[in-house]
């Protein structure tokens, strides 16, 4: 009984990613806003793991590692949210690559390879009869590689998870699917035919570019 006393009381601390936190996030958020309300409570969490830290390193050690799980977690979560918040409103169309090269089904690894080695783009991909059937990834290409497949075609390597998203769908939706079927470059349609790549590094990108514009704009008024 008195174990489980002291988790409910370490539980209530107002630090992510314990319930507390979020308490702690929601009370804010009713006159902050979420975005804000996060931040903040982000920042108190990670304020305490450090604390836990200090008082870890002079009594108790599994203090430090919950003070490293709190902190991690803190901030995850306020990354988690500045995502989300930064995403509202926009269509994939407003974070798709419009410059990209592409693979045919006949292509070999070989040919990937002279491609991959070109430019600056890690993820290609493959078309047959000008629809995407799959991406071939870095990743798989490298491990084909390595088997000895340089001749084989590239739809040997590639992968078939990764499902196409149209132009007009909301980023926010978009990210979260490629995000649970872990796919970092997914093809973008528009009427049938493909118009764009979309990758998570691409969005981390302009979701950099947009804030460090906000900044800007703030700072000039």
């Amino acid at each position: 009984m008195v174990l489980n006393l002291i988790l409910v009381a370490f539980n209530l601390l107002p630090a992510f990613p314990m319930d507390g936190g979020r308490v702690l996030r929601a009370l804010l958020a009713m006159h902050l806003g979420r975005r804000r309300g996060t931040a903040i409570a982000a920042n108190v969490g990670q304020g305490m793991a450090i604390l836990f830290g200090i008082v870890g390193f002079f009594y108790n050690p599994f203090l430090i590692f919950i003070g490293i799980f709190v902190y991690l977690g803190a901030q995850a979560e306020a990354s988690m949210v500045e995502m989300q918040s930064a995403l509202a409103g926009l269509r994939v169309r407003d974070a798709m690559m419009t410059r990209f090269r592409t693979l045919a089904a006949q292509d070999t690894l070989d040919k990937a390879v002279e491609e991959l080695l070109a430019g600056s783009q890690q993820d290609f991909p493959v078309l047959e009869n000008d629809q995407p059937i799959g991406i071939l990834r870095r990743n798989d290409l490298v491990k084909a590689l390595s088997e000895g497949r340089r001749d084989a075609a590239v739809t040997e390597g590639m992968s078939r998870d990764c499902e196409t998203v149209d132009e007009a769908t909301p980023l926010k939706s978009a990210v979260e699917s490629m995000r649970e079927r872990q796919c970092a470059t997914v093809p973008v349609l528009a009427g049938g035919r493909m118009v764009g790549l979309l990758t998570l590094e691409n969005i981390s990108e302009m979701i950099m570019v947009n804030s460090a514009m906000k900044t800007n704009g703030a700072a000039s008024q």
